[in-house]
């Protein structure tokens, strides 16, 4: 086995975030490979460690995973999570995070159709919409709060909607 291999696997027995899905490796099988190949570790070898040793084998993938993690969520600044009736958006700065909330208190309303939330853009100003802003410095390291919002449904985004909302509340 690889020294590089050992050395990675001795030091890294704990993940910060979560493995990635299987979807995921798939979707990053090159650059995946690419993370073995810098530790020495071809095709045939890796095939060996995930017969022989699946506990090291899962471990490298732990080690990948945090890897991935970690360059997403320093480039993540913006997150949105919609429900039916309401919108989260966050901006996410280096030393603290910003939350617009947009609430609209409107019976059979679902933001999460095309129709609804087509019906709120053209009506951001219609009196059945409430918005809340706030913000608050990271409790725990900015980037375990941004993947524990993304955990609960947040998806990352460009931040058009979190500054469009932004000017029209200001």
């Amino acid at each position: 086995m690889a020294n590089g291999f050992l050395f990675l696997y001795h030091n890294y027995n704990t993940m910060k975030y979560r493995q990635l899905t299987k979807e995921q490796f798939e979707e990053l099988h090159l650059e995946f490979a690419t993370f073995l190949a810098a530790q020495q570790i071809d095709v045939d070898e890796w095939n060996v460690i995930k017969e022989n040793k699946p506990e090291v084998a899962e471990e490298e993938m732990n080690v990948f995973s945090d890897v991935v993690w970690e360059k997403v969520l320093q480039k993540a600044s913006y997150l949105e999570h919609f429900s039916t009736n309401s919108i989260n958006l966050f901006r996410c700065d280096i030393e603290e995070i910003h939350r617009i909330v947009v609430k609209i208190n409107k019976e059979d309303i679902n933001l999460l159709t095309s129709d609804d939330y087509n019906w709120f853009v053209d009506n951001s100003q219609d009196k059945s919409i409430e918005y809340f802003k706030g913000q608050k410095p990271y409790v725990k390291e900015r980037n375990i709060e941004v993947f524990d919002l993304i955990e609960k449904g947040s998806v990352v985004s460009d931040g058009k909607l979190y500054e469009a909302v932004f000017k029209l509340i200001s």
